[in-house]
């Protein structure tokens, strides 16, 4: 009898054991997640923007993930994603979150550099200037641009970020430039792109916003670009592979570990592609970032 009541006791206890296990799990994964001021590049989900509509309920998403901001990137004819500045803006503050940035440009026509005349693409930005502004956008971002032929033509750009970065100051807003790979290929055998564009910009009117993994991918190293050309660097593209963390070919701890350096004030993710469903992946990311000890929670303050 009493070995029947010490197993029946032994297997109560080990019940309450799992069951407090089972509680603490639970509430682990019930946890709220720790807040820090990540954006996400609305390009990392447009699959699910390609449907009338659809804007809403993706950035509803965004938000309940932990996502404080937007960076856009389907500017044109003076909308965004279909919506007026405003409505856009208004659509995003709905869902606690913050209009950062945009991703627009405009080449210049072969007219344009061999006379070094802009001013039809500064019409243009002047009227994209003020619709960013209307958004309520703190930065414009600049985010392609081929490879010039010549290094005239590389300050005719450099002269025109200066003059764009001048418009955008004056409307209340930074102007910068986001980096690919190609960037890091010589101009004439000579001169690096990047660097030349580095150092041929006011640095009081135009910012980069480095992409760390193009840069890795460019045979480069952000770190050291921190070092070379301190306070560049107001924006940061935190990109990978596919999710971000996965590859371990980016060393993302120490890229933060020199943001003071770098000069940043805020972080974008954008995720190309991906290794699971789109909404996954781009919350997969955000959690990468917001676990990692070495990401602070806020930028610039």
């Amino acid at each position: 009898m009493k070995i029947k009541q010490m197993m029946i006791m032994a297997a109560a206890a080990c019940m309450g054991m799992v069951q407090t296990a089972c509680t603490t799990q639970a509430a682990a994964t019930d946890a709220p997640k720790e807040k820090k001021e990540i954006c996400v590049q609305l390009y990392s989900v447009r699959d699910l923007l390609s449907q009338p509509d659809s804007l809403e309920p993706v950035v509803k998403q965004l938000a309940a993930m932990g996502y404080t901001s937007v960076e856009a990137a389907n500017y044109g004819d003076g909308k965004l994603y279909g919506r007026t500045p405003e409505e856009f803006k208004a659509l995003i503050e709905k869902y606690g979150m913050e209009v950062l940035s945009s991703h627009v440009g405009r080449t210049l026509s072969d007219e344009e550099l061999a006379s070094g005349n802009c001013e039809e693409s500064l019409k243009w930005w002047d009227q994209t200037i003020a619709a960013h502004k209307a958004a309520g956008m703190k930065y414009i971002v600049m985010p392609w641009m081929d490879v010039p032929k010549t290094l005239k033509d590389m300050q005719t750009y450099c002269d025109y970020f200066n003059e764009i970065g001048r418009r955008c100051q004056a409307a209340g807003m930074k102007f910068g430039y986001h980096n690919h790979a190609h960037e890091f290929q010589k101009i004439e055998d000579k001169e690096v792109m990047y660097d030349y564009m580095l150092q041929h910009t006011d640095p009081s009117l135009v910012f980069f916003e480095m992409d760390v993994y193009w840069v890795v991918r460019g045979q480069a190293a952000p770190v050291e670009y921190f070092k070379k050309y301190p306070g560049r660097f107001r924006l940061l593209h935190i990109k990978d592979e596919m999710e971000i963390g996965q590859s371990g070919m980016v060393g993302f701890d120490a890229i933060f570990r020199n943001a003071q350096t770098a000069g940043v004030e805020g972080i974008v993710v954008e995720v190309e592609r991906y290794s699971m469903p789109v909404i996954e992946s781009v919350e997969q990311s955000l959690d990468y970032l917001l676990e990692a000890p070495f990401v602070p929670a806020s930028y610039g303050k």
